[in-house]
């Protein structure tokens, strides 16, 4: 690690140092895994708990394996659930649904914590959310649960090279979200079109396409997949057609412009995006 990043990890420390006892949303991803790991180096295994939360909107073998990989690095840990799909605004699946997904997450979390006497909720927010659009960021501020990786100025490219030193698997872990994501806002959610794009991109993983994305438009299945993965693609596009189509998709399509995260939020107007930063 170069000085910079070294410097940013102490500071990290720093941070955690003082907090006593810690609860930490863990996802099994690159930045939580550091959250958790720094944790425990800095206050010790009996002050920190990683929980690993259950939604109809994440994928099941992510939960596995959050629950693995902390109960791997020595860390407590607890399960629990939300149920994201009884709430009416996140099956409405506006802009905004993201801020109330968020909402009942951190409310949730902060619950457990004055439950079990845990001094914070830590989460693995990165510097790059904030260049983003991220309703969940006023949920976040609202419910009081710290992003020590902001706090400490990390970014991700940061964050991955202190998981590497740190000898954490998933440094290099492709980044995961919620399945609503896959989904053009106004079109509600419900299980069956979540589990119909869940099983499409697992079918498209076990092929051996790891950057993907499904993006569900009615009839219509918009696969994201590398560039330097489309030949493989249309390769197996009887295969994969006839998989889908199975699946419930009338057409099958290719976005020419390759996998990408958030590419929903394209055809949002800044405007749009402004007036729900402010008014979640």
């Amino acid at each position: 690690m170069n000085d910079r990043i070294m410097q940013k990890n102490h500071k990290l420390g720093k941070i955690l140092k003082d907090m006593g006892r810690v609860l930490v949303a863990f996802s099994g991803g690159v930045d939580s895994a550091v959250v958790l790991k720094r944790a425990k180096e800095e206050l010790g295994t009996d002050n920190v708990l990683a929980v690993v939360v259950a939604s109809e909107l994440f994928r099941q073998t992510e939960f596995e394996a959050a629950v693995q990989l902390a109960d791997n690095l020595g860390v407590r840990v607890h399960t629990t659930e939300i149920k994201e799909l009884e709430d009416r605004n996140i099956v409405a699946n506006h802009p905004d649904s993201w801020y109330y997904s968020k909402k009942m997450l951190y409310t949730h979390l902060n619950e457990l914590a004055k439950e079990l006497n845990y001094n914070y909720v830590l989460d693995g927010m990165i510097m790059d959310d904030e260049e983003d659009f991220r309703p969940g960021l006023r949920a976040r501020t609202e419910e009081g649960v710290r992003s020590v990786l902001q706090e400490a100025d990390l970014y991700k490219t940061e964050v991955r090279e202190i998981a590497q030193k740190a000898g954490l698997p998933v440094w290099g872990k492709l980044p995961s979200c919620s399945l609503a994501s896959r989904f053009p806002y106004g079109t509600k959610l419900d299980k069956k079109k979540v589990n119909q794009v869940d099983q499409a991109e697992l079918y498209l993983k076990e092929l051996g396409f790891s950057e993907v994305r499904v993006r569900y438009h009615e009839n219509v299945a918009r696969i994201e997949v590398a560039e330097h993965k489309m030949v493989d693609l249309l390769t197996n596009r009887e295969m994969i057609q006839q998989k889908l189509v199975s699946l419930g998709f009338d057409y099958v399509s290719v976005d020419l412009r390759g996998y990408r995260t958030g590419s929903m939020n394209e055809i949002l107007e800044e405007s749009v995006k402004e007036n729900i930063a402010a008014n979640a």
